[in-house]
């Protein structure tokens, strides 16, 4: 499923959670923490499906799979 939401707003929701998220959904969905890392606009590593066109706001990036987003929703949920 994918989903486009600005750059912006990823990083926001990237911020808001807790510490050692980033570690936690890469544990729960098997991924390399970097992986994780990139798919809220990180850049080391491999590639996570996202895109991203330059525009206002950071830009628009359309997520291929949102996967790493779910998880990071739940967190917060709980958080």
């Amino acid at each position: 499923m994918t989903k486009t939401i600005t750059f912006n707003e990823l990083r926001k929701i990237k911020d808001r959670l807790p510490d050692g998220s980033m570690q936690r959904i890469a544990e729960e969905l098997q991924l390399e923490v970097e992986t994780v890392r990139n798919y809220f606009g990180g850049t080391k590593g491999k590639s996570t499906g996202i895109h991203v066109e330059q525009g206002p706001y950071g830009g628009i990036v359309e997520l291929d799979d949102t996967t790493i987003l779910n998880s990071a929703f739940r967190i917060l949920e709980n958080a």
